[in-house]
């Protein structure tokens, strides 16, 4: 009888101590520079404690392929992908935000507006197609009156489209920062972009569906913590924390990295009553936000 009151004792006793974080949290990010405090969490080494793993992914698409599979507790992208995923994933909401597109996402060719209105060539156009980059893309060419054209959809993912050069075909791109650099240096330049010529609102937020949230809620507070320390130690000293996240960058250098920040706005601690207004009617919930 001794044995097991020792027993049921020492079973109590370990059940007690047992980690609140015992359950792995896989979260799944691109290299979007509104990402990076998710970046910068990791190479500080400030995720380890807390059982969650961050997964690298080189497209907006395949990390939406990859959390519908089941691949990942949870992924940051924007409200596209959550507008597809949402329909069969009842449950599956925004928990935490990230940051506003401000010039971040833009359209990059190398022939100017006028010169794509007046070719009788068919465009050719590289994007990420189940992404927001559609979206953006049809905003472009209804702005500019370029719906009437033979237009040929070239689905890639960043790192590759990165990698192309300017030659004589009219030719656009529909990207992001920190991509643009490379392709500003292969001879692409930007003729549109969120922050000066396209009306769509862009939103990058983490997503999780509800039961997922219950089991790590823990973790996920956390993490918002962690989130909202990176970001004030990015607005302190960025070159610390450009150093820190420069591995997962592509190879950007620190002047690049200073201009991709005026392309985007932080909305992880705030958000003006109009944009939560204007996120709620678009069918982005903001109930369940940390």
């Amino acid at each position: 009888m001794k044995k097991i009151i020792i027993f049921v004792i020492l079973l109590f006793v370990f059940s007690s101590c047992t980690s609140d974080y015992d359950k792995r949290l896989k979260i799944s990010a691109t290299t979007w520079v509104g990402y990076t405090p998710l970046f910068y969490a990791k190479a500080k080494g400030w995720l380890k404690p807390l059982n969650i793993k961050l997964v690298n992914i080189s497209s907006l698409a395949e990390n939406m392929y990859l959390y519908s599979a089941g691949n990942a507790d949870a992924y940051v992208g924007t409200q596209y992908e959550y507008g597809i995923l949402s329909k069969d994933m009842k449950s599956l909401s925004p928990i935490m935000m990230f940051d506003k597109s401000n010039g971040g996402d833009l359209v990059m060719s190398n022939f100017s507006i006028e010169e794509l209105q007046n070719t009788a060539s068919p465009l050719d156009v590289y994007l990420e197609l189940d992404s927001i980059n559609h979206t953006l893309f049809k905003d472009f060419i209804s702005k500019y009156n370029l719906s009437d054209k033979t237009i040929n959809y070239i689905n890639r993912d960043q790192s590759t489209i990165k990698l192309l050069k300017s030659n004589d075909k009219p030719t656009l791109i529909v990207t992001y920062v920190p991509y643009n650099f490379t392709l500003e240096k292969n001879g692409f330049k930007e003729v549109s972009s969120t922050k000066n010529n396209l009306d769509l609102l862009v939103v990058d937020a983490m997503f999780t569906k509800i039961e997922v949230f219950n089991q790590h809620e823990k973790q996920f507070l956390e993490l918002k913590k962690l989130i909202d320390k990176s970001i004030l130690a990015l607005k302190k000293d960025p070159k610390e924390f450009y150093n820190t996240i420069k591995p997962y960058m592509t190879g950007i250098t620190y002047d690049e990295f200073e201009d991709t920040l005026n392309d985007i706005e932080w909305i992880n601690s705030k958000m003006s009553d109009g944009l939560k207004e204007r996120l709620n009617v678009s069918g982005f919930p903001t109930r369940d936000l940390i």
